[in-house]
């Protein structure tokens, strides 16, 4: 199962170190792991914090967590796209590539400080890109939103097993405080992926076919904006889009 579930586990203990150490876990904190897979990460955070809260899908590997001997750790077998996560402060993961999408916009719904996650490399270049780049899309823009994201440093294919096609990368999530900006968060991430789900179309289009507004709402926009694509425009003019459109 492990393999249809997109995980690749960890074989270098390095590289193993180097997460647990950019997370600068204490005593205090409380990590989520979501695919803990057969525990080589999970045993580290075990060491270093204070609970460890880890999710895993798949029976077979949770009978191998279940071997670890960790009083601050908790098991939980279940879907991380369908169970809530009780509280934590902090994520470290190695995460199960096929969700890295739904997974990383249901981590934008919870209050916590700081994430480490492994990403395929592609997929981490989206997290931190900029506008006017081919990367940038409404996952950087929300990522951004809700943290400071970087690209801590790429992870080469030989490092897991099964090896997967493409390298890796390891991305530090820095969760910003509220307020953020944004009038309605949900709101503002509808309008980004309203924004992105044509990029090649004018702003004005791709919000009138994807977003529940109409023309005379989008007379409050300026026009100038509205004639512009979607990866041109910069972090801080997608909040005002969307606190122009909200209150319209």
């Amino acid at each position: 199962m492990a393999r249809r579930l997109g995980q690749h586990f960890i074989t270098d203990q390095r590289l193993l170190n180097r997460i647990v150490e950019a997370a600068s876990l204490c005593s205090d904190d409380v990590v989520l792991e979501i695919g803990a897979g057969y525990g080589s990460l999970t045993e580290l955070l075990c060491n270093h914090a204070g609970k460890v809260i880890a999710i895993e899908k798949d029976s077979v590997l949770v009978n191998h967590l279940n071997n670890i001997e960790a009083d601050n750790l908790e098991i939980i077998h279940a879907d991380a796209l369908e169970v809530d996560f009780p509280y934590f402060n902090k994520i470290v993961s190695n995460l199960p590539y096929q969700i890295s999408s739904p997974i990383t916009f249901k981590f934008f719904k919870y209050d916590f400080d700081l994430a480490v996650l492994m990403y395929q490399y592609e997929f981490a270049k989206r997290i931190s890109a900029q506008a006017n780049t081919r990367d940038y899309s409404r996952l950087s823009v929300a990522a951004q939103y809700f943290a400071d994201a970087r690209i801590l440093f790429k992870v080469p294919k030989n490092v897991f097993k099964p090896p997967p096609a493409v390298n890796s990368a390891v991305v530090s999530m820095r969760m910003k405080k509220t307020p953020r900006g944004a009038l309605d968060e949900d709101f503002f991430l509808d309008v980004a992926r309203a924004s992105f789900a044509h990029r090649r179309k004018k702003l004005k289009n791709s919000l009138l076919a994807n977003l529940a507004i109409n023309r005379e709402t989008l007379k409050e926009v300026p026009i100038s904006l509205l004639n512009r694509r979607a990866e041109t425009l910069n972090l801080t003019e997608f909040i005002q889009l969307s606190n122009t459109l909200i209150t319209a």
